[in-house]
């Protein structure tokens, strides 16, 4: 058993940084697929009133 904790004491820092790291990017992967599914309703939207948002509005040169 003394084995045991030995290992855990070892273990347990990587363990954590690594869930810490892994719940982080799951995070990050989960707030872009959310923002890519709301920028699509947004665009989806637009064509449906016939909305152009990606032509370029003119400058200050015409």
């Amino acid at each position: 058993m003394e084995n045991f904790w030995t290992y855990f004491e070892v273990l347990a820092p990587s363990i954590g940084v690594g869930l810490v790291f892994w719940l982080a990017i799951r995070a990050i992967f989960r707030a872009d697929r959310n923002e890519r599914a709301a920028e699509n309703e947004v665009r989806e939207e637009a064509a449906h009133k016939g909305i152009q948002r990606d032509r370029p509005s003119p400058g200050p040169r015409g």
